[in-house]
């Protein structure tokens, strides 16, 4: 992960464009609050607080992070407070990575329905990966599932998508063993994508069915009972993508990879390579070249309209725990699972030795304080004052050239 602060932010571009788009696209409501969000992140708009070493005295201003989870500022500390949580709940046995992808047809319906369209794919993914694992042809086990969705492909375009986390094994559905998969081998993927492919058609033909589908625009053509059996049937026919990718090695790898994926947006700051002239230039992989890099260049207006098109719907959820890893299963059927797999260790116990935790870590765990270090002598600055939004850009302006008494005084 690039840790350099980045010279282009898609912030810069929403403050360039951002109000032309808004006059002339009319985004909703929920697309215009992300839009705020992104141009008051870490300004004196949203408030701040100082930071003071107790060694030298130097004094630092830090602005708040909107904490918006689309902006491309505010996943850092996001993803580090959920995988401190997640890691506890690791178990000691392989992980395998499998990605369930909608076919492109479906997109139209999917942008005007997100809230339904993700819910039935989580549904029918998680669904899938559950009933294949416990036939006992193919595994005869309960699983433990994390499922994160993603919605873009990397020219920004719609491509909803949802990556699962899978334990390579799992609980005996008697609850006495463990039984472990192939170190090389998950489940058999053609099985997958055409269960996959009839859970997800079934459940958005009963949508359907039930009037619960907003059906305007773009595919009001859908209304028509004949051609929404023709698009049904038609989707059948496909075979539906389903892919898993090799095996992780172990609890650790599977941090390392969810740090990436979690908490991940649409595009991040890093990718942006240059803003002028109206147009917004920015890497992409090309993964029909072998994942080369190259650069994308589009007209700010296309830029904010394919960004704008991963806004979640409210509340919703795009990171859920299936099987052992369900909310309800967390105190029983894990424990279960790790007594049989650490008969030796006590499950109470919170696996934590895979990311031993800093001393800074531990500190702002006790007391709720971010903990730095200096750039003068290298102690550690403790945050002393918050400073409200209506005083911040007063006391940006002046604190710099202030006495330490007068620095006092105004935060």
């Amino acid at each position: 992960m690039d840790t350099r602060r980045p010279r282009l932010e898609v912030a810069g571009v929403v403050r360039r464009h951002g109000a032309d788009y808004v006059r002339e696209h009319r985004p909703s409501a929920a697309e215009r609050k992300v839009l705020r969000h992104i141009v008051s992140c870490r300004t004196a708009a949203l408030g701040g607080h100082v930071d003071e070493c107790d060694g030298c005295g130097h004094q630092r201003i830090s602005y708040n992070s909107c904490r918006d989870r689309h902006c491309p500022k505010c996943q850092g500390p996001q993803r580090a407070q959920w995988l401190e949580k997640r890691i506890e709940r690791l178990l000691p046995v392989s992980y395998f990575h499998v990605v369930f992808t909608l076919p492109d047809e479906l997109n139209p319906l999917l942008l005007r329905n997100k809230a339904a369209g993700y819910k039935i794919l989580f549904e029918s993914a998680t669904q899938t990966l559950r009933q294949i694992a416990r036939d006992p042809k193919h595994l005869g086990a309960e699983i433990a599932t994390t499922a994160i969705l993603h919605s873009w492909g990397q020219n920004l375009l719609f491509h909803p998508h949802l990556h699962c986390v899978v334990t390579g094994g799992g609980l005996a559905l008697d609850g006495k063993r463990w039984i472990s998969g192939r170190k090389d081998y998950f489940l058999p993927i053609k099985v997958l994508g055409k269960l996959f492919r009839g859970k997800f058609l079934a459940a958005l033909d009963h949508a359907h069915k039930k009037d619960q589908l907003d059906l305007s625009g773009s595919t009001a053509e859908l209304r028509d009972p004949v051609r929404w059996v023709a698009l049904r049937d038609r989707l059948y026919r496909k075979d539906w993508v389903v892919y898993a990718k090799p095996p992780f090695g172990g609890p650790q790898q599977v941090f390392r990879y969810l740090g990436r994926y979690t908490h991940r947006v649409a595009i991040s700051n890093h990718r942006l390579v240059r803003v002028q002239n109206g147009k917004v230039t920015f890497t992409v992989r090309d993964y029909k070249n072998g994942g080369k890099r190259r650069s994308l260049t589009l007209d700010a207006d296309e830029f904010l309209r394919r960004f704008l098109l991963h806004v979640l719907p409210k509340r919703f959820v795009r990171i859920r725990h299936y099987g052992i890893y369900a909310a309800r299963n967390v105190q029983t059927k894990l424990v279960l699972a790790r007594e049989l797999l650490e008969p030796n260790v006590n499950p109470e116990r919170p696996v934590t030795s895979l990311r031993p935790r800093t001393w800074a870590e531990r500190f702002r765990e006790q007391t709720g304080v971010e903990v730095m270090a200096c750039p003068s002598c290298g102690n550690d600055l403790v945050r002393r004052h918050e400073i409200p939004p209506e005083r911040a850009f007063h006391v940006a302006g002046c604190l710099s050239r202030a006495s330490p008494e007068r620095r006092e005084a105004v935060a």
